[in-house]
């Protein structure tokens, strides 16, 4: 990667003079809001990466403004600044590198539909599954469905621009987004965009902030886009040969028109881990073979034309199919997709998830690159994704003790990001770059696009307060253990 001069933060670390002043100012502007105890520092010290880093602070904000109050203290003292949500980043994003100050923003939770205009304005503090839950019991319909929805919140959606199962239909994060409100560094407030269908007025300073993961300034409002909530669901799950063929079927699924809403694959390795864990075959007869989860909505019309398309389609292509009549029944189908990702903890106890994304007919060369992947470093690669776009989640699965499998580890991530980049791909579709994909930085971008988005981050925020660490800066993540802890999130 590119060598390029850091944007350092001053951090207010320790127990120094300076430190305790301005804590103590924060604290009289905020009272109530900021917590400097050891449980508080350590719970926002880390995300799903689980690498910790303590903030000198956490500030919780209760209002959108209090933002502002935050930032121009921060501003003026040099002081780093990390937004957080929930923590469920992948990547790093939320963690407190520089110390400084934790901008816990899940109290700022508001959600106020539109159903007229088909808009909802929420907090940056609303939890993704939440908000969906409220816009369809009106009829309608936010789309984007990150794995961590439970969890996440809207405003980790949009620092990441995430996506989920349904992309390949509605698209990601970025195509609901109408309207920005937030503070920039220096705690000036700022909107971009509005509550409007249409709007071209300036710069489109609204699409730099999606998936910018909160270093160019911190959202307190979104408006996102609603669509009419789809009446109907059919969802088949089908068993193939091999991976290529399975891959092969999407993309002549696709090329005749079938449109999915969803469309996950999963590899033979994913499979296998998946009737392991079980103790019995998905598809009688056909063990380890290679799936896809496919699911077709709309009106009943559209939804029985497209099944029979699908399945007039997939006759003489898939081994074998199973379908959901009903909703109980497509939910024992999504459960073995979800049964694939646990699973994988039978081979190590070390999982590394990489998003990334190929182009559609480039997907087959991929996963044939992560078996031979598997035997050049001698760790397993299981695979599934959201095949409908290309982003694959290629998993390199490890013992965290092993120094050898740790090694052998590091090596596989560079070779598989490179791979990625030569099919002309990206290193990461949903998750960002954070701390975790730093390193491969310079594989994706050349100096001038390195140096333009530098540009941006300097223009935005000058002294290098807001999530500093992330994106630009070198770091290692290798160089660092991860803590052991349980987080909300986890399932085993």
């Amino acid at each position: 990667m590119k060598k390029t001069k850091p944007i350092k933060a001053v951090a207010a670390k320790g127990n120094t003079k300076r430190a305790v002043q301005v804590l103590e100012q924060l604290q009289q502007a905020l009272p109530g809001c900021v917590a400097c105890d050891d449980e508080s520092r350590f719970r926002a010290s880390l995300d799903n990466l689980r690498l910790s880093f303590l903030p000198d602070a956490v500030v919780t904000v209760e209002k959108p403004e209090d933002v502002g109050v935050v930032l121009k203290l921060a501003h003026a003292n040099g002081i780093a600044v990390t937004p957080r949500g929930a923590g469920s980043s992948a990547t790093g994003s939320a963690v407190p590198v520089a110390g400084g100050w934790a901008l816990d923003l899940t109290k700022l939770n508001s959600v106020r539909i539109d159903p007229v205009a088909r808009m909802v304005t929420v907090g940056p503090g609303a939890v993704t599954a939440d908000v969906q839950a409220k816009v369809e019991a009106r009829g309608l319909f936010f789309p984007p469905d990150p794995s961590s929805k439970k969890y996440s919140t809207i405003g980790g959606n949009i620092a990441c621009n995430a996506g989920g199962m349904r992309c390949v239909k509605y698209g990601v994060t970025r195509d609901y987004v109408l309207g920005l409100e937030g503070y920039l560094a220096d705690g000036s407030f700022v909107r971009w965009g509005a509550p409007l269908k249409k709007y071209v007025s300036g710069l489109n300073l609204k699409d730099l902030w999606i998936g910018s993961e909160g270093t160019l300034g911190v959202i307190t409002s979104a408006t996102l886009k609603l669509i009419a909530k789809p009446e109907k669901r059919w969802t088949g799950m089908f068993a193939f040969k091999s991976e290529s063929k399975a891959l092969q079927a999407v993309v002549g699924m696709l090329k005749a028109g079938v449109q999915p809403s969803i469309c996950e694959f999963l590899d033979c390795q994913s499979v296998g881990c998946a009737e392991t864990y079980t103790g019995k075959p998905i598809f009688e007869g056909y063990s380890g073979s290679s799936i896809l989860l496919i699911e077709v909505d709309g009106t009943p019309a559209e939804v029985r034309r497209q099944r029979k398309e699908l399945l007039d389609f997939m006759e003489d292509r898939a081994l074998a199919y199973r379908e959901a009549r009903k909703e109980s029944d497509a939910e024992q189908l999504w459960k073995v997709r979800r049964t694939c990702s646990q699973s994988m903890f039978s081979l190590a106890d070390t999982k590394l998830n990489e998003d990334v994304v190929v182009p559609l007919n480039k997907q087959a060369e991929l996963i044939r690159y992560t078996r031979q992947l598997k035997q050049e470093i001698g760790l397993a690669t299981p695979t599934f994704g959201h095949a409908g776009d290309g982003n694959l989640h290629v998993h390199i699965m490890y013992n965290r003790g092993n120094k050898s499998d740790a090694r052998k580890a590091k090596a596989g991530i560079k070779k598989l990001m490179q791979k990625v980049v030569d099919l002309g791909g990206v290193i990461t579709g949903e998750h960002g770059i954070g701390l975790a994909k730093i390193p491969f930085m310079g594989m994706q971008h050349n100096p001038a696009e390195l140096d333009a988005m530098l540009a941006v981050k300097k223009a935005l925020d000058p002294k290098g307060i807001l999530n500093p660490g992330k994106i630009f800066e070198p770091f290692e993540v290798w160089d660092h253990t991860p803590v052991q802890v349980k987080l909300p999130w986890d399932h085993r």
